[in-house]
C-alpha cells in the first residue's frame, strides 16, 4: 500500500525527542522510513527529494553509526551535506553554543543534526536558529532517532508494538536511548520493564510508567523483546559496578538467562556493543535471535524519514514532491 503523508502532516518543526509525539506522529515517520528500506536495497538508492537543501551535521561528541547514518541519509535524498568537526572549529577557541548557532544560522542551512554531551543543549540551539533541528543525542536526555529505528526494526520483525513486553537491560541511569525508548514504547502501547543493578536505576524511574527489576531472570521472564544497553563508563563519576566481570555474571545476556524469555524473543542492542560485558559473544552473533544488524540498516531509513519530514519548510516550494512506498499503520 502506498503511504501518502504530506509535509504538513507532521506538526513539529524540530525533532528534539520522542516525549510529546503522538502515536500518529510516530506512525507517520515509521511508514515513510519503511518505504526507504526497500529503496535502499536497490542499486540506485538516490532521490532528489531534498535537492537544493543543506544539511549540517554538528557533533560535539564522537560518533560512528549515527553520524555516518545521517550523512548517508542526507546524500541519498540529494541534500548538500556538511560535517562540522568540533575539534577543529571555533568552539575549541572559546565560542559559545549560542554564538555557534547564530553563525550557522547566518549560513541559511535547512537542517541541523546535533549531538551534544549536555542534556538540553539541542533544545537551546533550536531556539536560536531558523531551520529544522534534529536531536542526534543530548547528554543522558534523549536519542529520538535511535528509538524510532528500534521501533521500525521490531515492527518489521515482529509486527505491531502494541501489547509487547519489552525488557530494557543495563545502564539505564546514563542512557538517552533508554529514555527515548521508554517514551516510544509507552506511547505505542507496549509494556516496558527496566532491568539493572540498583546503582544503575535512576531515582523514581517508575514514574515513567515502567516496571523495575534488579534480578535479570525475573525481568526477562516472558518478554517479547530484550534490549541490552552499553555500560557507559565514560559518563560515570564514581564506581557504579564492582567489576566488569561481576556485571556480566549477573546482568550480561547469555543463553541461560535468555531461556526464561519467550522462545522467539528478539534481542537488540543500540551499539557499540561490548562483547562479554553486556552480551555473550556467541549470542550476539546468533542471527536467528538478534536484530543488531537490522537496527543498523533501519537507522539509515529512519533518518531519511526524519530529514524528509521535519526538514521541510512548508513556505518553500518542494523541488520534487515524491514519497516512497511504504506500509500504512502506526504500530
Amino acid at each position: 500500500m502506498t503511504a501518502d503523508p504530506s509535509p504538513t502532516a507532521f506538526p513539529h518543526r524540530h525533532l528534539l525527542g520522542i516525549e510529546g509525539l503522538s502515536p500518529g506522529d510516530i506512525g507517520l515517520l515509521l511508514d515513510i522510513a519503511d518505504g526507504y528500506v526497500a529503496q535502499n536495497r536497490r542499486a540506485d538508492k538516490k532521490t532528489d527529494s531534498l535537492r537544493g537543501r543543506t544539511l549540517i551535521n554538528l557533533f560535539f561528541e564522537s560518533s560512528t553509526r549515527t553520524r555516518t547514518s545521517f550523512e548517508l541519509a542526507g546524500k541519498r535524498l540529494g541534500a548538500d551535506v556538511i560535517n562540522m568537526s568540533v575539534g577543529s572549529s571555533s568552539i575549541k577557541k572559546g565560542e559559545t553554543l549560542i554564538d555557534t548557532a547564530m553563525t550557522l544560522n547566518a549560513m541559511h542551512p535547512d537542517v541541523l543534526v546535533v549531538r551534544h554531551p549536555d542534556s538540553g543543549a539541542v533544545q537551546l540551539l533550536s531556539e536560536k536558529v531558523n531551520c529544522a533541528v534534529i536531536n542526534a543525542g543530548d547528554g543522558s536526555h534523549e536519542h529520538p532517532t535511535q528509538a524510532l529505528l528500534d521501533a521500525l526494526t521490531i515492527r518489521r520483525r515482529v509486527g505491531g508494538l502494541a501489547g509487547l513486553t519489552v525488557a530494557i537491560c543495563g545502564d539505564i541511569m546514563h542512557s538517552r536511548v533508554a529514555r527515548s525508548n521508554i517514551h516510544l514504547f509507552n506511547i505505542m502501547g507496549a509494556r516496558v520493564r527496566l532491568v539493572a543493578p540498583p546503582t544503575l536505576l535512576p531515582y523514581a524511574v517508575d514514574r515513567l510508567g515502567v516496571e523495575t527489576f534488579t534480578d535479570m531472570r525475573e525481568g526477562l521472564r516472558g518478554c517479547d523483546i530484550v534490549m541490552m544497553l552499553r555500560l557507559q563508563t565514560e559518563r560515570m563519576q564514581g564506581s557504579f559496578v564492582p567489576s566488569v566481570r561481576e556485571y556480566f555474571r549477573f546482568y550480561g545476556l547469555d543463553y541461560e538467562k535468555l531461556a526464561v524469555a519467550k522462545d522467539d524473543a528478539l534481542i537488540m542492542h543500540p551499539g557499540p556493543m561490548n562483547r562479554g560485558v553486556e552480551i555473550d559473544s556467541e549470542l550476539a552473533d546468533d542471527i536467528t535471535r538478534t536484530a543488531i544488524l537490522d537496527q543498523v540498516e533501519m537507522g539509515v531509513a529512519v533518518r531519511q524519514a526524519c530529514l524528509q519530514v521535519p526538514g521541510r519548510d512548508p513556505s518553500r516550494p518542494d523541488p520534487n514532491p515524491r514519497w516512497p512506498k511504504g506500509r500504512k499503520g502506526a504500530g
